[in-house]
C-alpha cells in the first residue's frame, strides 16, 4: 500500500501535505484485507525527540520513513515551518480519528486499540456498541521492552482488524507500527493517535477551539496537567526553535 502525496521536508522529516479531509478519503477505501499500513503524526515534542540520538530514535527515524502518511500535528510547527517558506498543513491526529469514527468507521468494523485503560475502552464500546472492539494492554515501559513491543505488535497482526489505533505514546506507538508492518499477513490500518480516544471517550479534555486556533493547545494542557508534562513543555519543547534556526540555515 501507498498513500504517499507531495511530500515536503522540514527538520528532516519528509511531511504529506494532505488535509484531514482528504486522508479520511484515503483511508475510506480500507478494508480489513487490505495490506498493512500507518500514519504517523509528529508535533514539536516527537521532532525534538527525533533530533536526540540513540538505537531508539534511529528505529524512529525508520518508523517514520516507513510510514504510508506522515502529517504535521501541530499548529506551532506548521508556523515555523510556514516561517522557513515550507507549507505544512495541520493534520492532528485527534482530529482525524474523530472524523474517521464520524465518516469512515462502519459497523461491524473490527477496532483494534492498543495502549489505553479498560475503563476507556468500556466507554468506547457503550458509544460503538455495533463495533467489533478489541484491545490489547501492554505493560508500562514499552520504550525500554522489544519484547512487550513484538507482544503488541503481533496482536495488531493478529486481530486483521480495518483500524488499529496504537496510543501508547512516541516513539513506542511508532515502532510498534513499524514493526506490525514487517509481519507476514498483516492487515488494514494503523494510526499512532496518542490520547486520541480518550478524547473521545471524555477522559481526557482537549483545549477549547480558540486556544487551539491561537495555537496555544500546549499551553491548556501544561495547565491541566503540570506535573506530567513541564518538563516536555518548558525544558525539551524550546529546542524547536534552535532546530529550526539550524536547519533554516543550512537551506538558506
Amino acid at each position: 500500500m501507498t498513500m504517499h502525496t507531495e511530500r515536503r521536508s522540514f527538520l528532516d522529516i519528509d511531511f504529506d501535505t494532505i488535509t484531514l479531509d482528504s486522508i479520511a478519503k484515503r483511508l475510506g477505501a480500507i478494508t480489513s484485507e487490505s495490506p498493512f499500513g500507518y500514519i504517523v503524526t509528529p508535533n514539536v515534542d516527537h521532532v525534538v525527540r527525533l533530533h536526540q540520538s540513540g538505537r531508539q530514535i534511529i528505529g524512529l527515524a525508520n518508523a517514520y520513513r516507513g510510514a504510508d502518511l506522515c502529517v504535521c500535528d501541530s499548529r506551532v510547527l506548521s508556523l515555523l515551518g510556514a516561517l522557513c517558506g515550507v507549507n505544512l498543513p495541520v493534520a492532528a491526529g485527534s482530529d482525524l480519528t474523530v472524523l474517521l469514527f464520524e465518516r469512515v468507521i462502519r459497523d461491524g468494523d473490527r477496532i483494534a486499540i492498543v495502549g489505553g485503560d479498560l475503563r476507556m475502552v468500556d466507554s468506547l464500546r457503550r458509544l460503538f456498541p455495533r463495533l467489533d472492539i478489541v484491545h490489547h494492554c501492554p505493560p508500562m515501559g514499552l520504550a525500554c521492552n522489544p519484547a512487550a513491543r513484538r507482544d503488541a505488535a503481533e496482536f495488531v497482526a493478529e486481530q486483521k482488524a480495518r483500524f488499529s489505533f496504537i496510543c501508547v505514546g512516541s516513539p513506542q506507538q511508532e515502532l510498534i507500527a513499524a514493526e506490525v508492518s514487517t509481519i507476514e499477513g498483516s492487515r488494514g490500518f494503523g494510526l499512532c493517535v496518542g490520547a486520541s480516544l480518550e478524547f473521545i471517550t471524555g477522559h481526557q479534555r482537549r483545549a477549547p477551539l480558540p486556544i487551539q486556533r491561537i495555537r496555544c493547545e500546549w499551553a491548556y494542557r501544561l495547565c491541566t496537567n503540570p506535573r506530567r508534562l513541564w518538563r516536555r513543555y518548558l525544558v525539551e519543547g524550546p529546542r524547536i526553535f534552535l532546530l529550526t534556526y539550524q536547519w533554516s540555515r543550512r537551506h538558506a
